[in-house]
């Protein structure tokens, strides 16, 4: 791609693609939204790493603190990434405790302990999903499904004086939009309270996403630690992580754990980043992006339908996914037996017509306030399209 502008990218070739990627989440207002250009003009201005704070960084702070309860304390760093690993230590600094609990299929950077595969028991230890992690890394991570609160409490009744933290997305973004069940969170609050373990919430990509308080917001459950992320420095590179008090003063200096970052709290990256965020307080801002987004899953499954093409759609919000089968996706496992064949015939029929998917099966896609009625319906009608070739495709 060379340039973007609103919902359309335009690739080094001039043709141009109605974008429901986003750059995997970010850009919730579209490309270039004059707001953010504008508080990125003046912090050009003004200089752009000084490697102190900044007042910026202390007014996103203080936004941010506000429109999500759990999070007393929060500090900056450079990506999603950043902010999970940290917050994994935090939690082992805080405990005192060495393990660490995620969900199978749920991603959270590239971290070297978080880069593990799915095991087969609610008691397998990790193997490394990357070459270049060390296995005795990999084993300090312990496996459970997502949604699956039994499998959480076997482990837990296992190993649960051992653990420091449960780490998941409070909403799965990278098995391909994946809810929680109804009681997940609430009974994985209980879970962890009962053994002491901290709860982090990576709200990476659903922060901001899916409301003002993100996914801990929309299902009323609070975590000890939330990461963040994409949002909230409208498409440049930050990330932050957030805790009550007590936990957060356990950080250097007041406290013996270790974290710091030369461009962490940049005044670019948090200036777009307050500009999207005051944007998103605007009336009527989540109920546009809900209805452009509940416009386009309805004409999807319709379209579907016609051309009897068998696909079932999982959607919070603005973030969705199509899945190649019939359902439900309710964890990584029932996520995998989607048909990833049909999934990249109709990528490519979509993006020959010039709209850009996810083009993977297991990732979600955006919708944009930049979006418009009118491209949604064109959308559908190239769906229709691309469904009546796959109802004839011959794999």
């Amino acid at each position: 791609m060379s340039r973007a502008q609103g919902a359309v990218l335009t690739d080094v070739d001039g043709n141009e693609y109605v974008d429901y990627v986003g750059g995997w989440g970010p850009m919730v207002l579209g490309h270039v939204d004059e707001r953010a250009k504008a508080a990125a003009g003046k912090v050009l201005c003004k200089g752009w790493c000084f490697g102190t704070p900044t007042e910026q960084e202390t007014v996103i702070a203080q936004r941010i603190i506000a429109d999500i309860p759990s999070i007393e304390v929060i500090r900056f760093v450079n990506s999603g990434t950043e902010a999970t690993m940290s917050a994994i230590r935090l939690a082992r600094g805080f405990t005192g405790r060495d393990l660490i609990v995620k969900c199978e299929g749920c991603y959270h950077g590239h971290a070297d302990g978080l880069l593990v595969e799915a095991g087969s028991g609610a008691t397998t230890f990790g193997a490394p999903s990357s070459a270049g992690v060390p296995a005795a890394m990999a084993a300090g991570t312990l496996l459970v499904p997502y949604n699956d609160l039994d499998s959480a409490r076997v482990l837990f009744a296992a190993h649960g004086r051992s653990i420091a933290a449960f780490i998941l997305e409070p909403i799965a973004g990278n098995m391909g939009c994946v809810p929680p069940a109804d009681g997940y969170l609430a009974g994985l609050r209980s879970l962890c309270d009962e053994y002491g373990v901290l709860l982090i919430f990576d709200e990476v990509i659903t922060g901001f996403r899916v409301g003002l308080g993100g996914a801990q917001g929309l299902y009323g459950v609070r975590p000890d630690i939330t990461c963040l992320g994409k949002i909230i420095g409208g498409g440049l590179p930050v990330g932050a992580y957030g805790a009550r008090r007590e936990i957060m003063e356990r950080l250097s200096p007041l406290g013996p754990v270790y974290q710091a970052g030369t461009l962490a709290g940049n005044p670019l990256a948090v200036g777009v980043g307050l500009a999207t965020l005051e944007a998103l307080h605007e009336p009527g801002v989540y109920a546009q992006l809900e209805s452009l987004s509940a416009r386009l899953a309805d004409g999807l499954a319709a379209a579907a339908r016609a051309a009897g093409v068998t696909i079932c759609q999982n959607r919070v919000g603005s973030m969705s996914t199509v899945f190649f089968q019939a359902g439900p996706v309710t964890d990584y496992a029932s996520a995998r037996k989607s048909d990833v064949r049909a999934y990249g015939f109709y990528f490519q029929k979509m993006l020959n017509q010039g709209f850009y998917l996810p083009p993977a099966q297991f990732e979600a896609a955006f919708v944009s306030l930049a979006h418009t009625e009118r491209q949604i319906d064109e959308t559908l009608a190239a769906a229709e399209r691309a469904f009546a070739g796959l109802a004839r495709w011959v794999p």
